[in-house]
């Protein structure tokens, strides 16, 4: 049963972050059990023209919220908080052992200078991870289902998707608590969220455009990715971002807030495909105007 907890109060800010605390994971990205790879499988997983820039996103990461956590002056937030940053520069770890393990052609490039305003980059951040992790969760389902890499990797892969489901759900909170306390209304928070998913967007099309510039798509061949899409559908992976963001969701205490605006918009898209779904067999069987 939902307990009702006042955003901004102190149960609020206890509650959100002593959950982050406690699943936190322990572990070392260097001592995790790489598999050794068919060539095959290594050959699909260095075709994926994407690990630079996710290389790069996981350092700036950690970059934004280390320098970050120093401003925040609440003590038990704080902690937390720092927290995340050691998770976020594990990330950069781990994708780094990777690269390093299995010969992928990605390199750490500079990093680019921060903003003097920290507040909104990790704000800018936070959000960019939610967008990014509930397009991950249906794109990491279908690869997982096909059978794109081993079994024993997408264990591994599913250690950074739970973080990244704990660091949506910290952050939500986080900002839920942060808003309520300087004074902001529902209708203004939601505003804002919009704005600020808005960049995300903006900032995700770019990435992509970027991962294909760097090979000009020319290493992801058409058989690599035959595996990957097979059966794929949008109205499909629309139902498994939905599907498994509730799954994952669904670990954590109910009393904590959780995103809403990218679920809500996936469950109007699909009722909306449903309904039109059911509505062409009769628009087949009307009768033409005579």
């Amino acid at each position: 049963m939902k307990t009702h907890i006042e955003a901004g109060s102190e149960a609020h800010k206890t509650l959100f972050c002593q959950q982050f605390m406690d699943t936190h994971l322990d572990y070392d990205p260097d001592t995790l059990p790489w598999p050794e790879l068919a060539e095959k499988d290594l050959a699909r997983l260095r075709s994926v023209p994407f690990w630079q820039e996710v290389y790069h996103t996981e350092r700036r990461a950690g970059a934004i919220v280390a320098a970050f956590t120093p401003q925040v002056a609440d003590p038990v937030v704080h902690a937390a908080m720092a927290l995340q940053g050691f998770e976020e520069h594990r990330h950069a770890e781990l994708i780094r052992v990777m690269i390093e393990r299995y010969g992928i052609d990605a390199t750490a490039q500079p990093l680019e200078k921060l903003p003097d305003d920290l507040e909104t980059a990790f704000i800018d951040f936070g959000f960019g991870e939610c967008l990014d992790s509930f397009l991950g969760f249906g794109a990491f389902k279908s690869a997982r289902q096909s059978e794109f890499l081993p079994e024993s990797l997408f264990g591994i892969f599913d250690k950074l998707m739970f973080e990244e489901t704990r660091h949506i759900v910290f952050f939500i909170n986080y900002m839920a608590w942060r808003e309520k306390r300087r004074g902001l209304g529902r209708v203004r928070r939601a505003v804002k969220s919009l704005r600020f998913y808005g960049r995300a967007g903006n900032r995700l099309k770019g990435m992509v455009k970027r991962g294909q510039d760097a090979n000009d798509g020319k290493d992801f061949a058409v058989t690599e990715a035959s595996v990957f899409l097979q059966g794929f559908s949008f109205r499909r992976f629309v139902e498994d971002c939905y599907r498994e963001n509730a799954r994952r969701m669904s670990a954590f205490d109910p009393g904590l807030m959780q995103p809403r605006l990218l679920p809500a918009i996936a469950g109007l898209a699909l009722r909306g495909m449903r309904a039109w779904d059911a509505a062409r067999p009769w628009r087949r069987a009307k009768p033409a105007a005579s």
